[in-house]
């Protein structure tokens, strides 16, 4: 691969973004006593919730790669801080779903609102069209990731 091409330019960016937000993410984690995948599962959790998925135990192991052992200790973790609530799901009480709490999205917001207001400020400087093609970038970047990360 030509190491100079805009292809591969456009990849060691990705790369050096992905590494800004994961050290961002540290930070947010150790001002919080927290672990990275507490971080994560927080993340999954709000996504869930912006999507409107029920979000259970098992489902969030999913998206962990976690056991249901892991999963347990995760989640007792994040409701002994304040986090994340466990509740019956009122169609089937048979099943647990989880929220996340008021205080984790206070914290977030707080930490993180800052580097979301660049980005959107950054963001409105690009046309409509521009917008769309970094979605579409964006999302076929994640979703070959993600093909490649489950080979």
């Amino acid at each position: 691969m030509d190491e100079q091409s805009p292809v591969m330019e456009l990849v060691h960016l990705l790369r050096a973004v992905t590494v800004e937000f994961d050290l961002l993410g540290a930070e947010f984690a150790a001002a919080h006593g927290l672990h990275p995948t507490d971080v994560r599962a927080l993340i999954h959790l709000l996504d869930a919730a912006r999507a409107d998925t029920r979000a259970t135990p098992g489902w969030l192991g999913e998206q962990l790669h976690l056991n249901s052992a892991g999963t347990t200790a995760l989640l007792d973790r994040l409701e002994r801080l304040g986090l994340v609530r466990r509740r019956r799901d009122t169609a089937d009480r048979r099943r647990v779903l989880l929220e996340v709490e008021e205080k984790a999205t206070e914290l977030g917001w707080a930490f993180f609102g800052p580097v979301i207001s660049e980005i959107v400020r950054a963001a409105e400087g690009f046309e409509a069209g521009e917008l769309e093609t970094v979605s579409r970038f964006l999302t076929s970047v994640k979703e070959s990731t993600g093909r490649t990360r489950s080979a």
